[in-house]
């Protein structure tokens, strides 16, 4: 199996770690990881990956000029050469940033780890990310009971 690991921001590679660790004591996963430059700090980023002994990614897309749009555009568009050039059978991404819903636009089944969760508050762009993402993912994974509740009622 082909997992496209699709992260944007810091508290991504936290999330990311535990699955890819897991992922790669299979020899039939082929897990690859994307950084989508959302919040992109080398330093930083390099400082996460050591750390938490995640893997230089796979992929790092620059982040363009322009607005939340411009990037989002810009990552579904590299997102999806990367999904044509490397076929992954689903993608995985966790959390609400945008480097999500661009994922969710790749024309593969979506895992979205974190799903369900709600602040109930739509000016959020992270509320609008969420709620996106879930509704176009095949698959769910919820942390806590009052996620599964959310995805229940949605």
């Amino acid at each position: 199996m082909k997992i496209l690991n699709v992260v944007g921001a810091r508290p991504n590679f936290v999330k990311i770690a535990p699955l890819l660790a897991e992922m790669r004591r299979y020899p039939d996963i082929e897990p690859w990881l994307v950084h989508t430059g959302q919040h992109h700090d080398s330093e930083m980023a390099d400082c996460f990956l050591r750390d938490l002994d995640i893997p230089s990614p796979d992929f790092i897309l620059k982040k363009p000029a322009g607005g939340p749009t411009a990037h989002k555009d810009e990552m579904t568009r590299a997102l999806r050469q990367i999904m044509l050039f490397r076929r992954p059978d689903v993608a995985l991404v966790v959390g609400d940033v945008t480097s999500t819903v661009a994922a969710a636009d790749l024309g593969v089944p979506v895992a979205h780890v974190e799903a369900g969760l709600r602040s109930f508050d739509r000016s959020m762009p992270e509320e609008i990310n969420r709620i996106i993402t879930d509704s176009v993912s095949s698959l769910l994974f919820a942390s806590e009971p009052s996620a599964v509740e959310n995805l229940a009622a949605e």
